[in-house]
């Protein structure tokens, strides 16, 4: 099980009142929701495998030197030296810190890459993965990774996590008319003002599902336009010959990584906490005894049932 954990984070964030806080006042919502999230996810799935994937660089320089409106309106500070600050709820960026430190201390893997957003994590885990992968996320952009035959697909949560869509092939062609390895090509035709990418102009949602459908890819919507033949309507062609410069890039930014380099480390499902006295003295701290002492008999019983 591989978690986009900033995803959820977010999610608990807005989902949790922010009434819930350490003994100091400091709000905990955060952490408090993930930590539900995760005993839920085990709970309900059962993983020998989990890892909290991590945006060591949540809009990474190559992906906007190609595109450079990407993730653009969620700047909040440019840097001169490393990943710009991203634009963050105020009672949010100081529960990152404990999110960490308490993940740390139950040995729960926690994994990213300089360079790379956890979206390129997940890819390249579920890459390599020998066995079936469920990836945790509310990004649609990973609908990309489903792969029946490999028995990789996205738990797509609606309501916290307990109420989650299981994303399939099947699922993905209902929706949205194309195959999972159709679907980069598609949200890069379609665009995502969300990311900031523009799409091609006049083409929206279904116009691009029918257009990858019928001329299999980007290559070859993009052959059509330059086809005097092809049945392209003038309006279309013209949006897709005008966005050429847009569209040579959008694929490579649109594409989750699948080949970024990892350190070692240990995915298995812990039993009990690396570091109990640790863990216990951040639950204290922060007011989590009753999300650790939820979690705990679920990571033990998840282990067991292995």
């Amino acid at each position: 099980m591989l978690l986009d954990t900033a995803s959820l984070y977010f999610r608990a964030y807005f989902g949790v009142p922010d009434s819930v806080r350490a003994p100091d006042g400091t709000p905990v919502n955060a952490v408090r929701g993930l930590l539900d999230f995760i005993g839920r996810l085990v709970q309900d799935h059962r993983p020998d495998d989990l890892v909290a994937c991590w945006d060591d660089d949540w809009r990474p320089q190559w992906r906007v030197d190609l595109i450079p409106s990407y993730k653009a309106h969620r700047v909040a500070v440019e840097t001169e030296t490393g990943p710009d600050e991203e634009e963050v709820p105020d009672t949010l960026s100081p529960q990152v810190p404990v999110i960490e430190s308490v993940l740390a201390a139950l040995g729960i893997a926690r994994i990213g890459a300089a360079g790379y957003e956890a979206d390129d994590v997940i890819g390249t885990l579920a890459e390599r993965a020998k066995g079936p992968v469920d990836i945790v996320t509310g990004d649609r952009d990973l609908f990309q990774l489903v792969d029946d035959d490999r028995g990789v697909r996205v738990l797509y949560p609606r309501k916290g996590v307990g109420d989650c869509d299981l994303v399939d092939a099947e699922l993905i062609r209902a929706k949205y008319g194309v195959r999972p390895d159709q679907y980069a090509d598609f949200a890069a035709l379609r665009g995502d003002a969300s990311d900031g990418l523009p799409g091609v102009k006049g083409i929206g949602e279904k116009t691009a599902a029918q257009l990858i459908t019928e001329y299999g890819d980007l290559a070859g919507v993009r052959a059509a336009a330059g086809d005097p033949a092809s049945k392209l309507t003038p309006a279309k062609r013209r949006g897709i010959v005008e966005a050429a410069a847009y569209l040579d890039v959008a694929p490579t930014v649109v594409r989750v990584a699948r080949d970024v380099p990892l350190p070692e480390f240990d995915p298995a499902l812990p039993a009990a906490p690396r570091d109990p006295a640790a863990l216990e003295e951040l639950a204290a701290r922060w007011n989590l005894g009753g999300a650790v002492g939820r979690l705990l008999p679920v990571l033990s019983a998840g282990h067991a049932g292995t």
